[in-house]
């Protein structure tokens, strides 16, 4: 069974936020800094996953009496798009 190594580049700002959480006392290095932040964002993403599947999943069970007709795509994106606008 073979180790496989993987290198990692950061921004500046990823690198001082690794840092920081070493100075706090969070992890005993950087590099455990490192590995324990992209830990805990590889589980967010996954549990982010989990709950669009289960939504997903719960909306297509609905019957198609249930479904909402449309009116328009563009107006199915606005409040989205209007946010955009606003950052």
């Amino acid at each position: 069974m073979g180790v496989h190594k993987q290198s990692v580049s950061f921004t500046e700002s990823a690198f001082d936020h690794v840092q920081a959480l070493v100075a706090a006392g969070e992890y005993p290095n950087v590099s455990a800094a490192v590995s324990g932040e992209l830990a805990r964002a590889r589980s967010a993403r996954l549990r982010d996953q989990a709950l669009l599947e289960a939504e997903v999943q719960r909306r297509l069970a609905l019957p198609p009496d249930q479904w909402q007709a449309m009116d328009s795509p563009a107006d199915f994106t606005a409040e989205a798009r209007d946010w955009l606008a606003r950052r």
